[in-house]
Formats: structure tokens, C-alpha cells, sequence
């Protein structure tokens, strides 16, 4: 009876609301991905004094303390303990890559609504002592039986009881075991036990609820309540949310990493832990089996490579969209001198509406997996075509743009964390399980919480982005580096959706057009438009939103501050000093030794 009460609750909250971070991307213009965790801030004062976090208050967020200047290292994440992790195996001697996977492992425990060991993502990494620049794909799959007859699809275009996005019908084949590993045995120099043992201990001994955990798991209330063995984990023994400063602790995830460290990805791909979640899975009326998880493989390539004003930008490669689109968009600006506009100006914000409206056109066009799909690569990241793009952009009023044709150009809830050494190596990570706690489910006896990735197909046969088998959706993270002269810029990522894409696009120009501090960056007003309303952080003077109303944008200014994306980055300054900064939207700090 419970289980029955707690489904009508779903159904009814999500009726009601109406904040669109499980929607899939790809549903309607207006919905956004899931791949992030999209709450509404709590409204109640926070105590900054909870400790291992950094306190975010609704519209009263701290903006200080987040950065971190560092001689030998710097580490920014969206949790401090994971931070704090991260330079701890720096100080141990480990490199860029043993920390990234350190990281890995204990975001997703403590972070684990937005990323873990059931959900996937990208990693590119740059080696200072060769200059080589390598991107790692180990996005969740599709299994074989995926297919859009699984799902009814509702006269509104969403699926019937939201089973792309909750339950067993949303589950792809997770792909962060065998992409950090690969890291680490490819990249790193330590091994398993010791970059994993961190993680373990924080399972074991737990860790703080922060408010901004605290929020995600309220506004999941109604999905966790359907399953269990996640409720175990994130509800008190009254059935209620933890609420900030109690810690939680998943003694099952921990004996699950210890295996992992024990026996390497064959146990979570072959093994005990394989069997266990595709059993779990095929209860709840899933239907990935156990060689959906033998026949995983990721992908090791070559990330996109661009350019802005000198500056090289190498960022992620199919089948995220997003490395491609962040190009894409500072081509077209690098039309514009962009350098003299004051960040705050009705005239800033305009272009970098038309010019966010004009790359997510080409998006949405033309982007899918290339295994499926045929997209105009170097078309979309060439000058030549973004020159003609920019031609398109009126400065007195806003544009109604359908995808340009680049193919005349041819020549062919989520987490981010940065790190940066004073060797020049650079690692940026973002992954995700998708929505905020994703599909829900727990494996039972893993500790595992599982991706919802599916949700981010879309349900148009005729898109490059339709569900298929053993396929990998369209995603937006964009875990990016940018270097000058030949030597380390910026190393950044974000959660956030498409607003991934525009977020660490804007911080980008920031830097390098106007010259801003990292950290300041950051913290800069924030805007994004991907389909015609322009959502604008409302720490701008009125005028500013009556010329941008008066020149045709339709505007949303509901928040002082975005609650995504949330940019955590790293920047050496031209003097070689290295400085971590985090993103104030969130729980993010940086650190440095």
C-alpha cells in the first residue's frame, strides 16, 4: 500500500512541477536534458558551518572562499571532500590522472545523485611531457533490446509514467567502472586499491548531507519511494529525507568499490556485480542482460580541436555534442569584438543569445552518434562556415534561426572536476547518471544507484538522436581545455544540460576576451538560450532587461543565480601560478598545495 500511495505522490509532483531537469532534451524544444540535477533552492537559511561543505543559501550563495591558488597542484570539484581527495593523492605522489580517478570513485559516493559507478561520461586529458591530447568516451549504452516500443508516448510527446526517465526502462549499460580504469591503468601511476580506497572509506565511514544533498534528495522524495533499497540509503528511519549535517553511509557500496579494487572492471562487467544489477534491473521489468554488460567497450579518440582568438580549445567529441557546439559558438564570436562590449550590456547579452541560438539549431540538426549517423564534423567547426553563420546575426533585434548548411564545409544531474599540475598535465572529467538520482533504482546488495540515461534519446524516429540498440545518446558535457601558446590555459567543465555548452562558453570568452580572473568568471552574470527564451541571471540592472525585451527577446529572469551549470575550473596565470576556482552555484571549492 505504501509502494501504491508514494506512486500517486509521483505522478502528482510531477504534474506540478514544473522544473524540466529529467526531461529529455530531445522531447521538445522547451524541455531540457537530464543530465544534471536541476532543483528549486530551498527557501530556509543555511548554516555554512555544516561541515565538509561549502554553504549555498538560495539567492544568498557565498562567493567567497571558493578558489584556491596552488604551487604545485590545484583540484576543483563540486564537493570538498572530493577535493580534498584529490590532493591528497597529489601530495602522495600520484599524477593529474590518479587523482582524476580518485575523484571519480568519491564523487560518486558523496556526490552520488549526480554521477557514479552506475551512470557514464568523458574525460580529456592532456600529458605535458608529449603535448598529446587524448578523450575518453565511456558514455552509457543502449542494451540490445532497447527499442521505442518499450514506451507509450502520451499525446504531449512524454512517455507514459516517465519510464524512459524512471524505473528500469531507463537504464543503459554503465561505462564509468571501465573508463576510469582504463585511465588509470593507461595514464595513471598508482593502483586500484589506492586510488579507490578513499571512496570505500567514505562509503563506509560516510559522508556530511550537504543542504544543496539535502534539497536533491527532497525533490526526489517521490521516486526514491518507489524503490527500496534507495530509500535505505537517503531516507532516515522515519521515512524522511536526511536533512544537512546527518551522514550517510552505504556500507553495500563500499563492499562494491572494495571488489572493484580487489578485481578490476571484469567483476562489475562479467562478475557478481554484473549479475546482481541486471537482476535487479530485470525485476523491475527491464530488459538489459548480463552480455549487454560483457560487450561494453569505451571509446579512446582524438577531441575536437578549435580555435579562439590564438587560443587552442580542445573539448569533447561525439557523442557529445558539446565540444563541437563550444567551437562552434566562439567562431561565430570571434567575428565580433567582443572585448570592448561590457559583460553586463543589453548589447552582450543580444549576441550571445543569437550566437547560443544559431549553434543549438545546428544541434539539434545534425547531432547523434556517428556509428548511426553521419554529422558534418568539421563543416560545423569551421571558420569559414561560422563566418557566414555570424553574417546571419541582426544587432538591433533577436532572430528566429533554423540550422545553417555545413556540410559545404566539410572536410569531414552530472559533475565536472578540474585538475592542473605545474608539470602542465591537465585532466578534466564530467559524467553523470543523468537526472538528479536518475532512474531511482538501486541494485539491490551494490549500493549502486543506476543511470537513467536513456531518457536522453529522443523519441522522433526521424532525429539523429532516436533510441536504438547498443547506441550511445547525444549528450551535452563538455569537459574542455584550453591552451596558449602551446602552454596550459584553462582546464573546465560543468553540469548543467545544454547549458553545459553555454556556460563554459561564456566563462571561455570571459577569460580570454575580457580578461577576467578565473574565479571572477565564474561568478559573472550568467545567461542561456537555446530555443528562443533568453534566461538571464537577474543581478542586472532593469534597463538592461527592458532594451533586450525592447529589441524583441523573450526573457526569463526568475533567478538571481543559475542553479546549474556549474563551472569548476583550473587556470595557470601567465606568471605559471596555478589557481583552482569553483562554482558558487553549487557545493563546489577548489584546493591547492
Amino acid at each position: 500500500m505504501k509502494k501504491q500511495v508514494l506512486a500517486a505522490l509521483l505522478i502528482l509532483s510531477l504534474l506540478l512541477c514544473a522544473c524540466g531537469s529529467g526531461q529529455n532534451e530531445n522531447s521538445s524544444p522547451a524541455a531540457a536534458s537530464s543530465e544534471t540535477a536541476a532543483a528549486v533552492p530551498s527557501s530556509s537559511p543555511e548554516d555554512a558551518s555544516v561541515p565538509g561543505t561549502t554553504a549555498f543559501a538560495g539567492e544568498n550563495v557565498q562567493t567567497g572562499g571558493r578558489d584556491a591558488i596552488g604551487e604545485n597542484g590545484v583540484v576543483a570539484t563540486g564537493r570538498e571532500d572530493a577535493t580534498q581527495i584529490g590532493i591528497d593523492i597529489l601530495k602522495a605522489g600520484g599524477n593529474a590522472v590518479d587523482a582524476a580517478v580518485a575523484i571519480g570513485f568519491a564523487l560518486g559516493v558523496s556526490e552520488q545523485q549526480s554521477s557514479g559507478i552506475g551512470g557514464g561520461g568523458f574525460m580529456t586529458v592532456r600529458f605535458a611531457q608529449t603535448g598529446e591530447v587524448v578523450f575518453i568516451d565511456f558514455r552509457d549504452v543502449s542494451g540490445a533490446g532497447a527499442s521505442l516500443d518499450h514506451y507509450e508516448v502520451l499525446e504531449n510527446g512524454l512517455v507514459k509514467d516517465q519510464a524512459n526517465k524512471i524505473g528500469a526502462l531507463s537504464i543503459a549499460v554503465p561505462g564509468e567502472v571501465k573508463g576510469m580504469l582504463y585511465a588509470l591503468n593507461t595514464y595513471g601511476t598508482m593502483d586500484r586499491q589506492t586510488v579507490m580506497q578513499p571512496a570505500i572509506d567514505l562509503a563506509e565511514n560516510g559522508f556530511t548531507v550537504s543542504h544543496i544533498t539535502s534539497r536533491d534528495i527532497k525533490d526526489a522524495y517521490p521516486q526514491i519511494s518507489l524503490f527500496d533499497a534507495t530509500a535505505a540509503i537517503y531516507f532516515d528511519e522515519d521515512w524522511m529525507p536526511w536533512e544537512a549535517g546527518a551522514v550517510i553511509t552505504n556500507p553495500d557500496l563500499a563492499a562494491t568499490l572494495r571488489l572493484i579494487a580487489e578485481q578490476g572492471e571484469e567483476v562489475f562487467y562479467k562478475g557478481e556485480i554484473a549479475e546482481k544489477i541486471v537482476a535487479a534491473v530485470q525485476a523491475e521489468g527491464g530488459y538489459l542482460t548480463l552480455e549487454d554488460f560483457a560487450n561494453y567497450e569505451i571509446n579512446v579518440t582524438e577531441p575536437v580541436h578549435g580555435t579562439y582568438r590564438g587560443c587552442d580549445i580542445y573539448s569533447s567529441n561525439l557523442p557529445s555534442s558539446g565540444g563541437t557546439i563550444i567551437i562552434e559558438m566562439l567562431n561565430i564570436l570571434e567575428n565580433f569584438d567582443v572585448g570592448t562590449m561590457d559583460p553586463e550590456s543589453a548589447e552582450y547579452f543580444h549576441l550571445l543569445s543569437e550566437v547560443m541560438k544559431l549553434g543549438f539549431a545546428d544541434r539539434s540538426a545534425y547531432m547523434g552518434d556517428p556509428r548511426y549517423v553521419d554529422v558534418p564534423l568539421s563543416g560545423l567547426i569551421s571558420k569559414e562556415y561560422a563566418a557566414m553563420q555570424a553574417a546571419r546575426i541582426d544587432s538591433t533585434k533577436a532572430g528566429d534561426y533554423t540550422e545553417g548548411d555545413p556540410w559545404g564545409f566539410e572536410s569531414e544531474s552530472t559533475t565536472s572536476y578540474s585538475i592542473l599540475d605545474k608539470a602542465g598535465n591537465m585532466v578534466t572529467v564530467t559524467k553523470t547518471v543523468d537526472a538528479t538520482f536518475a532512474s531511482a533504482l538501486v541494485a539491490e546488495g551494490t549500493g549502486i544507484l543506476l543511470n537513467d540515461t536513456l531518457v536522453d534519446f529522443s523519441l522522433d524516429p526521424e532525429s539523429p538522436n532516436v533510441l536504438a540498440a547498443n547506441k550511445r545518446p547525444l549528450s551535452s558535457m563538455s569537459p574542455t581545455l584550453v591552451l596558449k601558446d602551446g602552454q596550459p590555459l584553462l582546464a573546465l567543465g560543468a553540469p548543467g544540460t545544454t547549458r553545459i555548452i553555454t556556460g563554459v562558453m561564456q566563462v571561455i570568452s570571459k577569460v580570454i576576451d575580457h580578461g577576467m580572473d578565473i574565479q571572477d568568471a565564474i561568478d559573472a552574470v550568467r545567461m542561456h538560450d537555446d530555443f528562443g527564451t533568453l534566461i538571464l541571471e537577474r543581478r542586472v540592472p532593469d534597463s538592461v532587461i527592458a532594451q533586450l525585451e525592447a529589441m524583441g527577446h523573450k526573457m526569463n529572469t526568475g533567478e538571481e543565480w543559475f542553479t546549474f551549470p556549474c563551472v569548476q575550473a583550473c587556470e595557470r596565470k601567465a606568471d605559471g601560478t596555478l589557481k583552482g576556482a569553483a562554482d558558487p552555484r553549487r557545493d563546489g571549492k577548489a584546493l591547492g598545495y
